[in-house]
């Protein structure tokens, strides 16, 4: 049975395609298995009882000792450099990234360390430059095939010369057994049809079952993700045009094949729960070529995974805060060019009506420069509004008063605003003693009435109704201009977002933004309701501090 067991561990440490080494407690290499010397380039005399700083770049080597001492005074299971770039160097200098997982234990002989050396390099040329990779992929595939071929050829013969040498089968086996317990890595070894025969005690750990519990019983399927395996057997039926079963058989097909089988997936707990690993199958054989089983060995990526999607998320950030920056320097340019260019104009023809008979004409232009600039304060005034508004210095006031008569006041005030003809419908129900922010209030109905007034047409009646009911307040605004388009109305109220039918229309875009997030701020909703051609209609209701919202209207 030992026997048995050594040959399996013996297997797991020759068909391994990641890089095993170990070193006793000084930093001295006493056992190498043969992918790390593909990985390096070096041949097992060349670094048997040499320092693993032979296998570190010169950059790094004279700090690596104290590592050594640091470990060897607290030892632990764990990856090595966390949150750190970790780089290896092959024999001939050239250098590349890595993944080390750390492993300590004992024995008669002394204290061990157990290094799993994974080499990442193509992960990280893939993050910097993944177009190069798909021209270079074709390549990497034979050449990785033809030394995974000579590999497992290499690993046959040493083998069939270790089986008739009991006393370093012996020794290997208590290695290899160390590796199995302490490996941070997950592993796992099946025979032929992909019954699970081995399950290390870090694959326990991660996943939640025992090995007894899945020992002859199950194949890797139980923890593999279903629509992984779906997905996976779907691209290799294609492949292959054959339908391959959604099973362990799609898991193993490029093992089976003896292609690269190193691929992203998700385990799944015992518990229901998943994480992402990254994951390597191999099939194992003897020697004439007959496959006896798989080597599964996996890592939790879950660490790597969250960091990328933090990347993508500030990526995204940066991305739409350039596109605000875009549509802002085309906005201003647009919006503050126009008064500008009055202001220029009148200036210049004021200087020419030096006459008493034309104090009237001065008058004029006089007028229209101080509209333009009170235009361009209405545009700083809404820049600084969202800007306090992004960095949460708008604070709601509240306080008692007569929306009414408020509303009435505003009214007053627009009324030199209005085109000819036009006029306001105001109705107001239930008490008109509310409170609110009357300043807040004061500016969502500012602005709601001069956009009506702005998109309505001459002789047009703009409806303005309130209500107030048990501390309530509902505001509508109806106009009977140019109307919003569908596809418009679901960007209204982003920042700088104008109406594909607005553009030749004085404004900033800036407007209903501010507004909605006013009546956000005094626990209400907005609703819009619009079509092209028939005007529009605002919906609000704001409610006092203290009262449940539901945000409907």
């Amino acid at each position: 049975m030992n026997q048995d067991i050594g040959l399996s561990f013996d297997a797991l440490f020759a068909h391994a395609t990641m890089g095993i080494l170990i070193a006793d407690e000084r930093g001295t290499m006493v056992m190498v298995n043969p992918f790390l010397l593909q990985q390096f380039g070096y041949n097992e005399n060349e670094l048997i009882g040499q320092r693993v700083e032979k296998l570190i770049p010169s950059r790094f080597g004279d700090r690596h000792p104290g590592h050594v001492d640091r470990f060897a005074q607290h030892p632990n299971n764990r990856p090595m450099g966390q949150g750190m770039d970790l780089f290896a160097a092959r024999r001939d200098g050239s250098e590349f990234a890595v993944e080390v997982s750390l492993g300590s234990y004992e024995t008669d002989a002394g204290r061990f360390v157990i290094a799993f050396v994974s080499d990442i390099s193509k992960r990280k040329e893939a993050e910097e430059a993944l177009h190069r990779l798909n021209d270079e992929l074709e390549h990497k595939v034979e050449e990785r095939t033809q030394m995974l071929t000579g590999t497992v050829k290499q690993l046959a013969r040493l083998v069939a010369e270790t089986e008739v040498k009991d006393q370093e089968l012996n020794r290997a086996n208590d290695f290899l057994n160390d590796i199995w317990e302490h490996a941070e890595a997950m592993i796992y070894v099946t025979d032929a049809e992909g019954k699970i025969k081995m399950f290390n005690p870090s694959a326990e750990k991660h996943l939640g079952y025992t090995a007894a519990e899945l020992v002859g019983i199950s194949t890797p399927s139980i923890f593999h993700d279903p629509e992984d395996i779906k997905a996976k057997s779907i691209g290799i039926s294609m492949m292959l045009n054959a339908v391959i079963p959604d099973d362990f058989s799609a898991l193993a097909a490029k093992a089976n094949l003896r292609e690269p089988n190193e691929f992203e997936t998700r385990f799944i707990r015992k518990n229901g729960s998943s994480f992402p690993v990254s994951e390597t199958l191999t099939a194992m054989s003897t020697t004439s070529g007959l496959i006896t089983g798989y080597l599964g060995i996996a890592m939790d990526i879950s660490e790597r995974k969250q960091d990328e999607d933090e990347l993508r998320v500030a990526l995204e950030k940066e991305k739409e805060l350039n596109e605000l920056k875009s549509r802002f320097v085309s906005m201003a340019s647009h919006e503050f060019r126009t008064p500008l260019s009055t202001v220029l104009s009148s200036a210049y023809l004021i200087s020419k009506y030096t006459e008493k008979e034309d104090h009237p004409k001065r008058e004029k232009h006089i007028q229209r420069i101080v509209s333009s600039v009170n235009m361009l304060t209405d545009i700083l005034n809404d820049f600084l509004s969202v800007g306090k508004i992004e960095e949460g210095k708008i604070q709601v006031r509240y306080s008692q008063f007569d929306l009414r008569v408020l509303l009435q006041q505003v009214m007053a005030e627009m009324g030199n605003l209005l085109k000819k003809g036009q006029r306001f419908l105001y109705s107001h129900k239930g008490s008109s003693e509310v409170v609110l922010d009357a300043s807040l209030v004061k500016h969502i109905v500012l602005n709601l009435l001069s956009n009506a007034i702005k998109f309505s047409p001459e002789d047009a009646a703009i409806e303005f109704t309130s209500e107030c009911e048990n501390g309530e307040v509902r505001l509508m605004v109806q106009d009977k201009g140019i109307g919003i388009d569908d596809a418009d109305q679901e960007h209204l109220f982003e920042r700088f977002y104008r109406g594909a039918n607005a553009t030749n229309i004085q404004g900033t875009g800036l407007g209903l933004h501010i507004v909605s997030k006013y009546v956000e701020l005094m626990n209400g909703g907005i609703k819009c309701n619009s079509r092209l051609g028939e005007g529009t209609r605002f919906n609000i209701h704001l409610r006092p501090a203290g009262m449940v919202t539901n945000n409907g209207i």
